[in-house]
């Protein structure tokens, strides 16, 4: 009990020493708020990309490989200069990624989202993004299906001519997302519902479209160029994190062996440490680049930093700013029979008071900036749809920076106090600092 009335004292005696000096308080929460507003934009910004939500909720699974790069004997032997680069065949990723047999699923999709037109009879027709997958797609993704089903292994092998609709393209098509079985055009080429499911978001990597194809209705599987390249790209999905390792020996031991066979027709591939973590995959921007992670930790490591120090710095000065004024209050005090672990123990109640308030404020802040009026950053410009608290917000990160921010309060305002606590009692009462 007595411990504990200690305690509120201390916190009573800390909000009374900020409140007699409204104005450098307020400096020092806005200073810590403005650290962690700015952290947490940068970490909003980054983290959209890589945490997983539906319907990319394997995220943390994912190896994917966005493309290839090949080179032939008769173009000389330096990757650099002498090979061809960009999205994978369809022929290529059977060869490989489909003979694997660790993962749990695997699936070839088109990068790129391309704008096809659309109509049904008694409408005026529009333009929508469409994305052509293979059946496996849906067990890479996890969509919620309103009506209907996916197309299946079946209607891919057939080049069925069928499609997963979105439910805002339901309804702007037939008015309704109840539509199964229902007819509309494709670029001029009837299609037939199979499927609607729920909108998503537009900060999805891979999975965000309007509408969904097997890629072999529409012939894109047929596209090739240099025999193994073509305009698809694909995502394995490990039965753990911890199987990694497991599951890349066994890609290159399939690799391997397509490679000697490519080689009697003088093709040769560069892998480039693929196929990468969804970290990696959205951090290495072209596919004839080694990734460089080291380089984009320090990157990111050194951004953190500036952040954080810039501020602490100004904090550090506001600081001991105040405690100089203190220093009277400070002597009294010990006149008086404080001890010098009552003060410094009063100190660090005021510095956790101002980073928890400062933290709150710089979280909300942050928040509100994302949500109501910075959306578009997420999205390089582009309006954001879909948006969730859990797309965004990183508890850890969050709590590093609050954990800093404190420690950074604490020293700066523990040097000056314990410097003023050990001053002779009639030196601070005179305002010396001998």
């Amino acid at each position: 009990m007595t411990t504990m009335k200690t305690k509120n004292r201390y916190f009573k005696q800390a909000w009374g020493s900020l409140k007699k000096q409204p104005l450098l308080s307020i400096v020092s929460i806005a200073g810590t708020a403005l650290a962690i507003f700015l952290i947490m934009i940068i970490v909003m910004i980054d983290e959209v990309k890589v945490a997983p939500f539906a319907p990319e909720s394997n995220r943390e699974r994912w190896l994917v490989q966005t493309g290839a790069s090949i080179g032939n004997k008769e173009w000389g032997s330096t990757p650099d200069n002498k090979s061809s680069n960009g999205g994978m065949s369809y022929e290529l990723i059977r060869r490989t990624f489909y003979e694997m047999k660790l993962p749990i699923a695997a699936s070839a999709f088109t990068w790129s989202n391309m704008e096809s037109h659309l109509s049904v009879p008694g409408k005026i027709p529009f333009g929508a993004r469409r994305k052509d997958t293979d059946h496996g797609f849906w067990k890479v993704m996890d969509f919620t299906f309103i009506t209907g089903h996916p197309f299946e292994e079946a209607d891919v092998e057939s080049g069925r001519q069928v499609a997963v609709i979105n439910e805002t393209l339901a309804r702007k098509l037939f008015d309704t997302t109840d539509c199964e079985g229902r007819e509309f055009s494709i670029d001029h080429v009837p299609y037939r519902v199979c499927g609607v499911v729920r909108d998503v978001s537009n900060l999805t990597t891979h999975a965000d479209a309007d509408l969904w194809v097997p890629l072999t209705s529409n012939g894109t599987d047929k596209f090739t160029w240099c025999t193994y390249m073509g305009s698809l790209s694909c995502i394995i999905v490990a039965p753990s994190k911890a199987d990694f390792p497991a599951v890349r020996e066994e890609y290159n031991k399939v690799w391997d062996k397509f490679e000697s066979e490519a080689g009697e027709a003088g093709w040769e591939f560069y892998r480039r440490q693929r196929p990468y973590d969804q970290f990696t995959a959205v951090n290495t921007s072209a596919s004839n680049m080694e990734p460089d992670m080291a380089g984009v930790r320090r990157h990111n490591f050194l951004v953190y930093a500036i952040l954080l120090l810039i501020p602490a710095i100004n904090l550090s000065s506001m600081t001991q700013s105040r405690l100089r004024h203190r220093r009277e209050e400070i002597g009294v005090r010990r006149a008086f029979g404080a001890t010098r672990m009552a003060i410094m123990s009063e100190i660090f109640i005021e510095s956790l008071i101002i980073t928890i308030i400062a933290g709150l404020i710089g979280l909300l802040l942050s928040i509100a900036f994302i949500f109501l009026g910075g959306k578009s950053v997420l999205a390089g410009g582009a309006d954001v749809t879909g948006l969730s608290l859990g797309m965004v917000f990183n508890f850890r990160v969050f709590g590093i920076s609050l954990l800093f921010c404190f420690l950074m309060n604490l020293i700066s305002a523990t040097v000056p106090s314990w410097q003023a606590s050990r001053t002779n009692i009639v030196n601070s009462l005179t305002g010396e600092k001998k």
